[in-house]
């Protein structure tokens, strides 16, 4: 059986100026800001949420089915997935269009300038959670607005059981309309930050509003992760990194080993453990998608922070 992930595609072009903006940017004259930087590194990565949780899904012996909206130029991104043995039946080309892009340039102090073109992923409520089949599991991931409202609901009245992960998303929903996807939803994922976010816009504490749950996730980044579950809080610890390199695509990693663990029927706290061992694995790679990572491995790191194995 599959795990349908409804959510964004997207390339991330990332760029190091080998200097400080601050150098560059005065500020007494930002009513007439015009500057340029000279960028000598640059590498294109594949990314999006919906792509980077299926390539961990996918490592882990999943099978991810990816329900997303690329433009024009998704020829590689296409061919990337099938060469990964990812479906990508579910994807839909729009014409005309750009697939989602954001454009990051960083300074010598991890300083950022993003620029995110959504493109495509606008017209993400063109899919139609119905047209899949042999669907176990599903999730519905940071994506274009009306398309994540309509995954949610339609998930809910196929008697799906799926993952609600508002992540960046979150600034474009209401507290009422936060409250209807929860009541919808089986599970919920959130960051910390995300989290109060939720509780600002909601006026509800997290654990009143995982009642409205079979689970409410709520990651710690190196603090590891907490599930709110019939009236608990279980702590879930932070899988020990080899190495610290980049967070991007950290929470993606982590969202793909949870969903591997419930579409295997596990236990929600196990199947958060096995999250924690795939986003350690990530934040040793730079981009969301440059890790490999063998079972065997993720094994032995499950067994050396949590006892047991993992199947």
């Amino acid at each position: 059986m599959s795990v349908l992930i409804c959510g964004s595609m997207a390339y991330d072009t990332i760029m190091v100026f080998h200097s400080q903006f601050k150098r560059h940017i005065l500020p007494e004259q930002l009513h007439i800001l015009n500057v340029s930087f000279l960028v000598p590194e640059m590498r294109r990565d594949f990314g999006g949420c919906a792509g980077n949780i299926a390539y961990s899904l996918k490592l882990l012996g999943g099978e991810p089915e990816i329900m997303a909206t690329v433009g024009e130029d998704s020829g590689p991104y296409l061919a990337r997935l099938k060469k990964l043995g990812i479906s990508t039946r579910h994807i839909r080309e729009i014409g005309d269009t750009f697939t989602a892009q954001a454009f990051i340039t960083t300074d010598l102090d991890d300083n950022q300038i993003t620029a995110f073109h959504p493109g495509a992923m606008s017209y993400s409520h063109k899919n139609q959670v119905r047209d899949a089949t042999g669907i176990k599991l599903g999730i519905v991931a940071p994506d274009g607005r009306d398309g994540m409202f309509q995954h949610t609901r339609a998930f809910a009245a196929a008697g799906i059981p799926f993952v609600f992960d508002p992540g960046q998303g979150l600034p474009m929903f209401s507290g009422p309309e936060l409250l209807e996807c929860l009541d919808l939803a089986t599970y919920c994922t959130l960051n910390d930050y995300e989290a109060k976010l939720v509780c600002d816009k909601t006026g509800l504490s997290l654990e009143k509003l995982a009642e409205r749950l079979d689970g409410l996730v709520v990651t710690l980044g190196g603090q590891g992760s907490q599930i709110y579950t019939q009236g608990k809080v279980i702590e879930v610890a932070c899988t020990p990194a080899s190495d610290v390199v980049d967070p991007t695509g950290c929470g993606d990693a982590y969202r793909g080993g949870l969903l591997y663990g419930l579409s295997h029927d596990w236990s929600l706290e196990k199947s958060a453990q096995l999250a924690s061992v795939m986003g350690s694995v990530k934040i040793a790679h730079r981009g969301g998608q440059n890790y490999t990572v063998s079972r065997d491995e993720i094994a032995a790191r499950f067994a050396a922070t949590f006892g047991g194995q993992p199947w």
